[in-house]
């Protein structure tokens, strides 16, 4: 690549306005001057000396991994974002994206898309795609060899568009056929419950103790739509007569701060639920609003956080606020202590790609930090969200492995049950292994030691 064509390397985003101000006839600051030139000298000797030249993919890839090791040594949270990365970043944000609804993995026997499952309720549900279904072609363009990327690339697209997937479905006759599929806004719900109901498995059961009655709703990440899910499981259960309720943040790595304030003030009358502070010492204080509070009276009706040590962020903000404020005792392992807050600032010159920046930390009602790295040096442990006393349940990496597992088979469902008729696929994804053996017995039911802890913290909470 010729050294003229470095300009549109250099025109990288974070550096724009800054390459813009040296052809400006006010001389740059000596500083951002001497920044801009070490990274053109070093293209400039790559693009001279390499072993091999770069094709303009390669380059792109190169200038962006330079940006994020460079972000990624300020602090592992501090990220660049090019354009397909910062779609994906901002579904998952707003719980939703332009598709069809299918999880797949690539078939190594065929080197083909399979299908995992469709998403309740999507398109690819609706249109009878089923776990196993090989996906052939896409717009009549075939899949041999296609990486989950390409894939993923080519089946998600604008609402209300369509897609034309060939699939090959084993055992059908033929066992080709083609299935033209309306794309929509796909909704990524984060909470679930114990199980899906059997009459509607786009319903929950929500009660873990049908007896006592204690109910479980899971929190799996905090996007835009997450205080409104989990409001509406509260008044679910309360409806249904729920004494105790067991919220499960395990494996939670956090999300929107919004969501987190509006998840823990559904449980709070009053009081701080969460401060963050800027580089100025600036300071923005997130308070419970009495008003639409659930789940009361508080006295009566206890309440125990799951967290383990993948819990972190927004789930922190969640935990702690209801331990400072006494609303619920935690159970399980110490959080992962991620104190920071992320802002997004879109680049120019299309705003197409982002960069990602810690701009604050958090800190919890009573004053204490999260943040595991800014632990206090005269109180190195001052860091996370402990375990209320004798509530503490370390799980091995077995344990976690499993938790994991079942999780996703929670989320599971084959397709319409008019598809895949009274006998539907298993569980496609296989019990991982270590020296070649299974971790567990998948004939044996899953012991959840920490929700079990939980459930005899409650049941001797209401026996009071």
């Amino acid at each position: 690549m010729p050294l003229r064509n470095l300009f549109w390397i250099l025109v990288i985003p974070g550096l724009v306005i800054l390459m813009l101000a040296l052809g400006a006839t006010a001389p740059p600051p000596d500083r951002d001057y001497q920044l801009i030139r070490q990274l053109a000298a070093v293209l400039a000797e790559i693009e001279a000396h390499y072993v091999r030249e770069l094709s303009d993919e390669e380059w792109q890839q190169l200038v962006e991994n330079m940006i994020n090791g460079g972000l990624h040594s300020l602090d592992p949270n501090s990220q660049y974002f090019n354009a397909r990365q910062l779609q994906l970043f901002e579904s998952e944000s707003e719980g939703s994206f332009g598709g069809i609804g299918v999880r797949f993995v690539r078939d190594e026997k065929t080197q083909l898309p399979r299908v995992e499952y469709p998403m309740l309720g999507t398109p690819a549900y609706e249109a009878g795609l089923m776990t196993g279904d090989l996906i052939v072609a896409v717009d009549g363009e075939s899949t041999q060899g296609w990486s989950s990327e390409q894939t993923q690339k080519r089946i998600m697209g604008e609402p209300g568009t369509t897609v034309v997937l060939t699939i090959r479905r084993p055992g059908r006759q033929p066992p080709e056929f083609t299935v033209p599929v309306v794309r929509k806004r796909v909704e990524l719900h984060s909470v679930a419950g114990v199980r899906r109901r059997r009459d509607d498995p786009q319903k929950w059961e929500w009660f873990v103790d049908p007896a006592q009655p204690i109910a479980l709703i899971r929190v799996q990440h905090f996007h835009e739509r997450t205080g409104a899910e989990v409001r509406a499981a509260v008044e679910e259960i309360e409806t249904a007569g729920a004494r105790g309720l067991i919220l499960d943040l395990r494996d939670n790595p956090g999300g929107l701060l919004t969501q987190a304030v509006e998840v823990a003030n559904l449980f709070l009358e009053e009081g701080v639920i969460v401060t963050t502070r800027d580089r100025h010492g600036g300071e923005k204080v997130f308070k419970a609003r009495k008003p639409g509070t659930l789940f009361l009276p508080a006295d009566q009706k206890p309440m125990v956080v799951l967290i383990n040590s993948r819990s972190a962020s927004a789930s922190e903000i969640v935990a702690a606020a209801l331990q400072d404020h006494r609303r619920a005792a935690i159970c399980g392992e110490r959080s992962f202590g991620k104190g920071s807050v992320q802002s997004l600032f879109r680049l120019p010159p299309d705003q197409k790609t982002a960069v990602k920046l810690t701009t604050q930390t958090y800190w919890r009602p009573s004053g204490k930090n999260i943040d595991r790295a800014s632990a206090p040096r005269d109180r190195p442990e001052e860091w996370g969200v402990h375990p209320d006393k004798d509530l503490e349940v370390p799980t091995t990496p077995e344990e976690k492995i499993r938790y994991e597992y079942e999780m996703e088979k929670l989320r599971f469902v084959p397709g319409r049950p008019d598809v895949v008729g009274s006998q539907p696929p298993p569980f496609p994804v296989p019990v991982p292994q270590k020296n070649g053996k299974p971790l567990w017995d998948e004939t044996q039911p899953f012991q959840d030691r920490p929700l079990q802890h939980a459930l005899e913290y409650l049941r001797a909470q209401l026996r009071r």
